[in-house]
């Protein structure tokens, strides 16, 4: 209980927020000052409403909100406002402001302004729905369902059959599958709120949508079909009847069955459209006539035996009787004891029938627990002693003939059975099996040994009307769940509801067609082993979803409901699971088959949903323990892979450079797309960025951090990016296209996160593409709500998800040229491999071009690629040995590209002689980027030989090629960061294919060894 101090505000779980009363304000006497009284030590000082527990008494204006209820809730009542939380913004950057304006955006009051809970800045709520408690919406319900058409008309003969120890057995199974599924359901239940959907709710929420799903879908039919089975035993009683009574015989009296069922089952719909209120009065009638048909049958078999009695098998409690009873007794091809089990079992389905109205209920975390166990418990009790009873007073067989006794008792003859002891010779009808009465051949046994069977009738009539009219009502709840989650397409139709308690009339109208279906059956026998195998598949799940909920350790499974565990829970998921094939397996089969459907439906198309499943909290924990463990193994070169850091920016601004990379890591290895904005509202666009790599099935990281310029940001997240081994290895970005209009200083920054990249261990690749890769454009933004300053009006927007680059195109049989002039460890070899894996690169042919050391080029001219690549068996690789590398690179270029190399660095000279040496010192130290005559001097062979030589190589040999890859790398600050780009530039320029320039860390990325 509260203490006077303390108040409870909000219960999460096993938890409770209690909130420390305020101390009541003391009226100001005359001449004192009525204005706002400081608050009493250690007392609050602010209302319950808009006080902060934490804040200091003098605090008197903030607008800190006290914990409520309203701010965890997902929804609110009709009419009303969400009422939320002040954000991290409001509270740091409200300076001076009062607490209406916040409350007036749809905050919670504060400053005192309500009592008690939490007031909202909404209008009038409309008439509230229809809500029950734990006894009319979920115990009565459920023993209502447990009490159907089995108990009436199918326990005696089952227990004529299997006999009484063997039919105990099958209810105590059946019990203790739907105890522990009970247990299962009570922890559920009672781990949150539980909205409208029952079964498919529970299960959907704890494992997901992949197997929520499926079971929506299997138990809303199996509830459905149990429409049927309780409407035909209904049926059959009347056909009974009706022949009791003198009615003409039909020459097909299954058809009476029909016309009775589709006319019953019309006449339920009738009801269920009503509206629950309807419903529940109907249940609740039903309830009772029931447990009078009880008293009446228990108070029959303590009658004595009239002489009528007596000629259909009944004789009262006899102890031989008890004794003959006890034993099975096997009539048919199909008796058997998991036969008897399969049509048994349907009736302890009805334990989920208070949690299939869990959106109806006052407090479903309260009611389903205590309503279902103590369900089970009852229910149970009665079939065990009705299996008991009616085995102990009643023969197998009977004639029903008035003829049939002895003369005296002692004068048996001929006479064989138990009867004969009771003065009946029931022989005749015994060894011809044309006997009509007994527990194995008479249906209607109970209201013959009840004391006025017309109560038993009325029973029969109440307990089927009542389980027929749950499934009736259940089925379109829980569909109607699934629909609104639009898992599958086309069911969209029904998930709209009607009137105060959102009823499913449309759903109504689909479970009506497929319940009349089932009626044109008419073969109670044969439908009740149908829906076995559903339920027994949802008590599995069930079962699975809590115990699995259990070993992820996820913060939020906390149930409070604690007279469950993990063992018991994985029990009654296997047994279920056993008893399903055991009682039909080719059915068992269809259903794991449709499950197995309809999960790779849903993983395939990735609804866009997230319930926080214990499936998200185990993929969690495997990411993990497999993370940590990948740090205790060492790296070895055959399980190398490019783990790459692209640096995209916001990927969606250059989408060419995502799907290259994303072509040869998609499910390989890492890729982590980097951003490196200079503002922080750019950081909170992450989801944004994450859901368009989603949209085009980019499997990437997003990452992103601010820095002053890129060079920073870029190093940092070389350094913080990944997790354990997940740590990136290579290091990808697009070709700088406007380096030579760009400042200095960025095209100084670019060329060393190159090199930062290098010390950081890493492999680089630059992606360079004839129409660039950036495609990012500024558009004026019309449509901000408030007008800006002139041209500040105006937002960078990138290419959309459907936006196709030259990467996602099918590249039909062209080259792929490997320039692997350098060993750099074999990176440049195992991108173009793995390109090659795609279906769209499968066709391409890879050509490897090799040349001697260019250091020694003239005594090692030229050798073939076949010699180098054998050791690596190019076969295994798709790549084609034998190749020979182009004309010598020793031979000088022509004039042309050396002019243009010359111009394109004409703007970046130092021009040493025009300035004295100390101001070319200076220059030096300020304009890294400044080529000087030294510089041109140095690099003049490698420039006019190697690179300019190597540009006209491409253009005769790859010049229709889908890719070329190849890259020179310089010493770091040796090199002018313009002498750099300008060496790629005149390398890559005017070439049609994209050029990946990709230089590896000078480790092994390759072996020919098999260990």
């Amino acid at each position: 209980m509260d203490s006077p101090a303390y108040k409870t505000v909000m219960a999460l779980g096993r938890f409770k927020v209690r909130r420390l009363q305020t101390r009541p304000a003391k009226k100001p006497s005359r001449g004192e000052d009525s204005g706002p009284q400081p608050p009493a030590p250690g007392g609050s000082g602010q209302s319950e409403e808009g006080g902060s527990l934490s804040a200091p008494p003098d605090y008197e204006t903030t607008i800190d909100a006290s914990p409520c209820y309203e701010f965890y809730a997902h929804s609110v009542l009709p009419g009303r406002a969400r009422k939320s939380r002040p954000s991290l913004e409001v509270l740091r950057n409200a300076v001076g402001a009062g607490c209406g304006e916040w409350a007036q955006g749809g905050g919670a009051r504060c400053c005192g302004e309500q009592g008690g809970h939490c007031a909202s800045a909404g209008g009038e709520g409309r008439r509230e729905p229809v809500r029950f408690g734990w006894v009319t919406g979920v115990m009565v319900r459920c023993m209502l369902n447990i009490w159907g058409v089995i108990l009436y008309l199918r326990l005696p003969w089952i227990t004529a059959q299997a006999g009484i120890g063997l039919t105990w057995l099958i209810i105590l199974m059946s019990a203790l599958v739907t105890t522990v599924t009970g247990l299962s359901i009570s922890a559920i239940s009672t781990n949150g709120k539980v909205k409208a959907g029952g079964t498919y709710f529970l299960i959907s929420r704890s494992l997901g949508p992949e197997l929520g799903g499926p079971i929506g879908l299997l138990f809303s039919f199996a509830n459905a079909v149990a429409v049927a089975m309780h409407v035909v035993g209904f049926a059959e009683t009347v056909r009974d009847l009706l022949l009791v009574r003198g009615a003409p015989a039909q020459p097909y009296p299954i058809n009476d069955i029909r016309i009775v069922g589709v006319i019953t089952v019309t006449v339920l719909m009738g009801i269920a459209l009503a509206g629950m209120e309807w419903e529940a009065k109907a249940q609740v009638v039903f309830f009772f006539v029931i447990m009078v048909s009880f008293i009446n049958y228990f108070v029959g078999t303590l009658l004595p035996a009239t002489e009528e009695k007596m000629s259909k098998g009944y004789f009262s409690y006899k102890g031989d009787i008890f004794v003959e009873n006890l034993g099975p007794d096997w009539r048919g091809e199909s008796s058997s004891f998991f036969g008897m089990f399969s049509i048994f079992f349907p009736s302890a389905t009805g334990i989920l029938a208070g949690a299939n109205i869990s959106g109806d209920l006052k407090d479903p975390a309260v009611a389903i627990p205590k309503g279902t166990l103590l369900a089970i418990f009852w229910t149970t009790l009665s079939y065990l002693a009705v299996s008991a009873t009616i085995g102990s007073c009643v023969l197998r067989d009977a004639s029903g003939s008035m003829n049939d006794t002895l003369g005296f008792l002692n004068a048996t003859g001929d006479c064989l059975g138990l009867g004969c002891h009771y003065g009946w010779n029931f022989s005749s009808c015994t060894q011809t099996g044309t006997c009509e009465y007994g527990l194995a051949n008479n249906y209607q046994t109970m209201s013959m040994v009840s004391g006025f069977s017309p109560l038993i009738t009325a029973g029969i009539f109440a307990a089927t009307l009542s389980s027929a009219l749950a499934c009736l009502v259940s089925a379109p709840k829980v569909f109607q769940c699934l629909c609104q989650d639009r898992l599958y397409p086309f069911i969209g139709f029904f998930a709209k509801g009607y009137g105060k308690n959102n009823e499913p009339f449309r759903g109504y109208a689909l479970t009506f067609v497929l319940a009349i279906a089932f009626i044109l059956i008419a073969e109670l026998n044969t439908i009740a082993p149908i829906i076995s195998n559903f339920f027994l598949c949802s008590y599995a799940l069930i079962n699975f979803s809590c115990f699995h909920a259990t070993i992820t350790n996820s913060p939020g499974w906390r149930p409070t409901f604690r007279y469950f565990s993990k063992w018991s829970a994985l029990f009654g998921a296997v047994i279920s699971v056993v008893i399903m094939f055991l009682l039909t397996w080719w059915a068992a089969l269809i259903v794991v088959g449709i499950i197995l459907v309809s999960v790779a439906y849903v993983s395939y198309k990735k609804p866009a949903v997230n319930w926080g499943s214990s499936v998200q909290a185990g993929t969690y924990n495997m990411a993990l323990s497999y993370s940590v463990s990948l740090t205790e193994v060492e790296d070895h070169v055959k399980n190398f892979r490019p783990q790459c850091l692209v640096l995209t920016g916001p990927p969606n601004f250059r989408p060419a450079l995502v799907d290259f990379v994303s072509a040869f890591t998609k499910g390989v290895s890492l890729m982590i797309c980097g951003n490196v904005p200079q503002d922080v509202p750019a950081v909170n666009d992450s989801d944004e960025h994450i859901k368009w790599l989603n949209a085009r099935k980019v499997r990437s990281f997003y990452a992103v951090i601010t820095a002053e310029d890129l060079r920073s940001g870029a190093r940092s997240l070389m350094q913080v990016s990944g997790l354990g081994r997940l740590k990136p290895n290579t290091v990808v970005l697009g070709y700088k296209q406007n380096w030579q209009t760009d400042s200095p200083q960025n095209l100084q920054r670019y060329v060393a996160i190159i090199h930062d990249a290098f010390d950081c261990r890493a492999g680089v690749c630059v992606l360079r593409m004839k129409e660039g890769i950036d495609v990012s454009r500024t558009v004026r933004a019309y449509a901000l709500p408030t007008p800006l300053p002139t041209g500040s009006a105006v937002r960078v927007v990138g290419a959309d998800e459907h936006m196709e680059t030259l990467f996602q195109s099918n590249q039909k049989k062209k080259c792929l040229d490997v320039y692997w002039l350098f060993d750099d460890g074999g990176l440049t070899l195992l991108i173009p491999y793995l390109l090659t894996r795609r279906k769209r690169w499968s066709r391409c042919k890879v050509r490897v071009f090799i040349s001697g050391q260019l250091a020694n080029a003239e005594e090692q001219p030229v050798f073939p690629s076949d010699s180098l690549l054998m050791p690596f068996q190019p076969q295994r690789w798709g790549y084609n040995p034998g190749i020979l590398a182009p004309s010598p690179l020793r031979k000088q270029a022509t004039t042309y590209p050396t002019k243009e190399f010359e111009d394109l660095l004409a703007p970046y000279r130092l021009n040493e002689g025009q300035r004295d040496p100390e101001a070319v010192e200076a220059l030096k130290k300020e304009a890294p980027w400044k080529v000087s005559d030294e510089d041109l001097q140095i690099y003049k062979k490698k420039v006019k030989t190697r690179q300019i030589r190597l540009h006209e190589i491409l253009q005769e040999n790859s010049r229709n090629s889908a890719l070329i890859v190849i890259l020179p790398v310089v010493r770091k600050g040796a090199c002018p960061s313009a002498l750099y780009m300008a060496w790629l530039e005149i390398l890559s320029r005017d070439l049609r294919p994209p050029i990946a320039f990709i230089r590896g860390n000078q480790q092994d990325a390759l072996t020919f060894y098999c260990q």
